[in-house]
């Protein structure tokens, strides 16, 4: 890996971590080693923090990749040009964990820390069986968030479910996108019951990301919100209205109430690596955000394209020999220390907004809609057409804006839609927007 974002990305392997005033004693978060029966009180806090701390890996990395194929992004990365060849023309490498074969590892690696601490809980005799049923929904629902980005990536039926904690196992089998579904959905809706057995306090303290969500009660609701993305994707629009209602879903709040994922510059920790000089920055916003923004009453772009990118001075160039520019760089995370949400309240606005559209409630849907475009955007209320195509458009464009440079959403969004082409028209004959990544050739290779 030739990167400094990939690098710093696998970094945390060899640190013993310490994350927004939390220390982890946990010399290796991404694969630490395997606890025994009867944890106690600090073998099972420093495991259930180091599933975040392994969660945390990829966080940023999949924010930039998903946004390069979301076209939300550039990366203009003079010592390693795959970021405007491989992932802009092709072929994907699956040989290459750091590129095409990417954004699995990690995930798996939180999944089976998970599951060292899911085999053992039951057996902690220092913590009370409420404080096993919270530990356990927590454990559940954070496998659940890296199983979904896992399937957000990888279109193909090859995903692996029942990943053990025994490492020497035979890998376990591929199946079926729909099958690693329903396992999502069963693992949010499990933790969700061991949640609501779980008391009213964890037995370990949760970052700061997670203020509002560091109880059993209120991190049921982030479960419930996880609960509402995935019925969307799936269709289950009904569902998604139901799990919305149990969710920290609240027109009235910030739209920016979520649970965020922290980052710092202390000893041991791991700095927010989308942090970079706007002018000077190899990561760039894509030239389309400019370009395709709605203005506001004044005449200004929507407001949330001018609270996360700045016009620079001069124009940059990349990905020769057919050449990419932009104008336009990034002050989305200002901050080494500035966090990056796993979900907020704006996003469930908007789901809410879909779920509606797709059960063909669209008067329903509006409100959402001029919420979010006038509290976030500036933009005046819509006054398109109301009918589902039109408002398909009209709510993508928001996910689009609110969601920009978070976790990958338009690439997502409009691939669910067959909308890939709208987010075309600003690069390089022959740039391809792809619509998965392939499975890791080291995973095919040990099922053969």
């Amino acid at each position: 890996m030739t990167t400094t974002l990939k690098l710093s990305r696998l970094a945390l392997a060899a640190l013993a971590v310490a994350a927004a005033g939390c220390s982890f004693d946990i010399a290796n978060p991404n694969t630490p080693d395997v606890i025994g029966e009867n944890p106690s009180r600090s073998v099972v806090a420093a495991t259930a923090n180091g599933i975040i701390i392994a969660t945390r890996a990829d966080v940023a990395d999949w924010a930039l990749d998903a946004g390069l194929f979301g076209r939300e992004a550039y990366r203009f990365d003079g010592s390693d040009p795959r970021f405007t060849g491989e992932m802009m023309q092709g072929p994907l490498d699956p040989g290459s964990r750091a590129f095409g074969g990417d954004h699995w590892a990690e995930e798996y690696a939180a999944i089976r820390t998970a599951n060292d601490l899911l085999a053992v809980i039951g057996t902690a005799s220092a913590l009370t069986p409420e404080e096993q049923s919270a530990t356990s929904g927590f454990a559940h629902t954070l496998q659940a968030y890296d199983f979904l980005i896992v399937l957000d990536a990888h279109l193909q039926d090859s995903i692996p479910i029942d990943v053990g904690t025994d490492v020497n196992a035979p890998p376990a089998p591929f199946q079926s996108n729909a099958e690693a579904y329903a396992h999502v959905i069963s693992l949010l809706d499990g933790a969700a019951a061991e949640l609501q057995a779980g008391g009213s306090a964890f037995p370990f303290p949760l970052p700061p990301g997670f203020t509002g969500f560091n109880t059993p009660a209120t991190f049921l609701k982030f479960n419930r919100a996880l609960r509402a993305r995935v019925a969307v994707y799936r269709g289950d629009f009904a569902g998604a209205l139901t799990a919305l209602g149990e969710s920290f879903l609240d027109a009235g709040a910030p739209l920016d109430v979520g649970v965020y994922m922290n980052f710092g510059v202390g000893t041991g920790d791991f700095a927010n690596p989308l942090s970079q000089d706007p002018v000077s920055g190899e990561n760039v916003a894509h030239p389309s955000l400019s370009a395709r923004a709605q203005l506001q009453p004044g005449g200004d772009p929507d407001a949330r394209l001018l609270a996360k990118v700045i016009t620079l001075p001069n124009v940059r160039t990349g990905g020769a020999p057919d050449v990419l520019s932009t104008n336009l760089g990034w002050v989305r995370y200002p901050s080494p220390n500035t966090p990056i949400p796993l979900i907020k309240n704006e996003e469930l606005i908007l789901l809410r907004a879909e779920a509606n559209i797709g059960l063909g409630n669209l008067g329903t849907a509006v409100p959402d809609l001029d919420l979010v475009r006038t509290t976030s955007g500036g933009l005046v209320p819509y006054s398109g057409p109301v009918d589902q195509a039109s408002l398909i458009t009209e709510l993508l464009y928001n996910k689009r804006y609110s969601l920009l440079y978070e976790g990958g959403h338009s690439w997502i969004d409009y691939r669910r839609y067959g909308r890939l082409a709208d987010l075309e028209g600003f690069d390089r004959t022959g740039d391809v927007i792809f619509t998965t990544l392939p499975i890791p050739t080291a995973e095919v290779q040990a099922r053969q």
